[in-house]
């Protein structure tokens, strides 16, 4: 193998060729011809009869066209009509009444070539809806192209063996090689990685992780191979329950959609309405034809489902899976943000805030026990403790740089702390009850609300202790800025900590209204009373769960994991970020705002080639024509939605 070009291999969660649906740029025009009558057959076999009615014209045979174009016409009218019948009876006024009217008002004044314009126009407008819905919906599909689909696992004396990713399990070791995807959620085994979790979390740098660290399946390693232990398998795993999400997301019908559809009837009653006026003041029944083809309203079924399939798709590549295109409209609206405290608001990891040292300490030894030492026992100590405060005072020692000592002898003491023998001095770290009769000169340490404190004792004696705090997310406060300019002028604060707790977070991040101490249905009642609605529930935890899915939009902080609270939001949040939150709100607005500009710019060109026609100045193949062009604008103006959203001022960051 060439250095510096690895070898994608087995391993590597590429598509095969078979699963990809993308153009081939080398395709021949024969196979490019097949492809597209094989995608889009009304539209080919219309341009077919279109080329032999003109043949025919061009060869004297006026009567043999004419009766050819009304025949294939009145074929199509005839399906069409049983599919507006269908809709019908499901209580869905569509507007393919009016694009019917049209070409049986084309065949019935003699104009068969604006019929098949008509028709060629409405197959042709749906053809344009699937390719921009296609393109909108890009990074959606690839995160289903990439599926990681194979592991290197090591079996029996270091020998490497591909296995298909669904045959994975827990515990077993893999090897990642350069430039695959990791298949699974696991444990990096190796000192350390670089991976590119682009496709997760929409974060375009390399992200570093070293040994212990989470790695999550669909990051793609960097230039060195790696091992890993699974955590879980391929089904559990984070790209799977992506793309569960994505697959949900596609086959949803937002509100605004639906109001498109209830536009049809003004919209076709006001076109019948001019097309009989133009008739009965210009005498002509001509004039009908004419008006009605330009009233084809192709704007109304396309606009609004390309500017969501465009607003889904832009939300994904920024890490943030909008489960159903519905959910966008409520963002757009949101009035009140909730948030849970731990994991949302905050890191939900304590870290290290001070080191409270007793100023009038005893004698001798103890008198010799700084700050800094104090963290560096205590962080020895902690290596054998399997409570959750342990790794982040070890983190802390480290963040200071300081060498772990080693450890003889370990005790630990369930859900109290532990006792060890470090660098020849005995230390007990833990809760107050087990270092105060452990120790002498104990007291309590001066806590303020949101902090709680880890204990130590050295040789007896009381030294100190950790003082830690869940801090408040650095983006938080600008989060909560962005969504009151966005228009969510409504906060609350919804936890499970004591009030003192969550009012000092509340406070530190400009959360005027509190509700503390609650259990997953109070949570419920309190998001159920809100009356500024729709209301945003923003969480990440298993007891998040029934709140999220009560809230008229759930939002789930899933970059950890969060399986319970993921399934029930409406949207989920792929990067470890609470701007995202904003931007999920700036997305939605602009996708709505985006849509109803093209549902009404469809409306308003339409009415005006109308008033147009009525004149008798737009011959109703002309008009047919016309009209494309008013789709093809509806479908760019949907495709907007692709891009513009949280676009920030220099220096702020979403």
């Amino acid at each position: 193998m060439p250095e510096g070009k690895p070898a994608v291999s087995a391993g590597t969660a590429t598509a095969p060729p078979s699963t990809v649906d993308a153009e081939e740029p080398g395709a021949s025009l024969p196979a490019r011809a097949a492809r597209f009558v094989r995608l889009y057959p009304l539209v080919a076999l219309t341009c077919l009869m279109l080329v032999v009615t003109g043949l025919l014209l061009q060869s004297g045979l006026d009567q043999p066209a004419r009766l050819a174009a009304s025949a294939y016409a009145a074929v199509v009218a005839s399906l069409r009509a049983v599919s507006m019948l269908r809709s019908l009876r499901e209580g869905r006024w569509g507007i393919d009444i009016l694009a019917l009217m049209a070409i049986a008002s084309t065949v019935w004044v003699g104009e068969y070539l604006a019929a098949l314009v008509v028709i060629l126009m409405l197959s042709g407008g749906e053809a344009l809806e699937s390719f921009a819905q296609g393109r909108a919906a890009r990074e959606l599909r690839s995160l289903l192209a990439r599926a990681p689909r194979f592991a290197h696992r090591e079996a029996a004396g270091s020998i490497l063996e591909d296995a298909p990713v669904g045959e994975v399990v827990p515990g077993d070791v893999l090897v990642v090689r350069p430039s695959e995807l990791v298949p699974v959620d696991g444990e990096l085994l190796s000192e350390a990685a670089s991976l590119d979790e682009s496709s997760l979390t929409g974060e375009s740098l390399p992200v570093e992780r070293v040994s212990g660290d989470l790695l999550l399946s669909g990051s793609v390693n960097g230039e060195t191979a790696i091992r890993m232990r699974a955590t879980a398998t391929a089904e559990d795993s984070q790209y799977s329950r992506i793309i569960a999400l994505v697959e949900e997301a596609a086959s949803s019908r937002a509100p605004v959609v639906r109001l498109a559809d209830r536009y049809a009837v003004p919209f076709t009653a006001l076109a019948i309405l001019m097309a009989g006026t133009a008739w009965l003041l210009s005498g002509d029944p001509v004039r009908i034809a004419q008006v009605l083809v330009v009233a084809t309203p192709c704007p109304l079924l396309i606009a609004a489902p390309v500017a969501f399939l465009a607003g889904t798709s832009q939300a994904a590549h920024k890490g943030i899976i909008i489960k159903n295109t519905g959910t966008l409209e409520q963002l757009a609206k949101a009035r009140t943000a909730v948030f849970d405290k731990t994991g949302t608001l905050t890191s939900g990891r304590p870290v290290l805030d001070t080191v409270q040292v007793p100023a009038d300490q005893g004698t001798g030894t103890v008198q010799a026990v700084g700050a800094e030492r104090i963290l560096q026992l205590a962080a020895s100590a902690e290596q054998y403790s399997s409570h959750v405060l342990a790794a982040s005072v070890i983190e802390a020692a480290a963040l200071h740089n300081l060498e772990l000592l080693p450890v003889t002898r370990a005790t630990e003491h369930a859900t109290q702390g532990v006792e060890a023998v470090c660098g020849g001095d005995t230390v007990v770290v833990g809760k107050a009850g087990l270092v105060r009769n452990s120790s002498a000169g104990f007291r309590e340490a001066a806590l303020q609300s949101g902090q709680l404190a880890v204990y130590v004792a050295v040789n007896g004696i009381y030294a100190g202790a950790l003082v830690m705090k869940d801090p408040l997310r650095s983006d938080a406060r600008e989060t909560l800025a962005r969504l009151q300019r966005l228009g969510v002028q409504h906060t609350m604060l919804l936890t499970g900590d004591a009030q003192g707790t969550a009012a000092h977070i509340a406070e530190e991040a400009g959360i005027l209204q509190v509700q503390a101490d609650c259990l997953p249905e109070d949570k419920v009642k309190a998001v159920a009373a809100v009356r500024e609605r729709p209301v945003i529930m923003v969480g990440d935890g298993v007891n998040d769960a029934p709140v999220l899915a009560a809230a008229d939009v759930g939002i789930a902080m899933g970059a950890k994991g969060a399986t319970a609270a993921s399934e029930s939001a409406d949207v989920v949040i792929m990067l470890d970020n609470l701007s995202r939150v904003a931007l999920a709100v700036d997305i939605g607005k602009r996708t709505v705002s985006v849509a109803l500009v093209s549902i009404w710019t469809g409306i308003g060109l339409s009415i005006g080639l109308m008033a147009v026609a009525m004149t008798g100045y737009i011959p109703a193949v002309t008009g047919a024509l016309l009209q494309e062009l008013v789709d093809l604008a509806t479908i760019l103006n949907g495709l907007r939605a692709l891009h513009g959203a949280g676009r920030q001022k220099p220096g702020n960051r979403g």
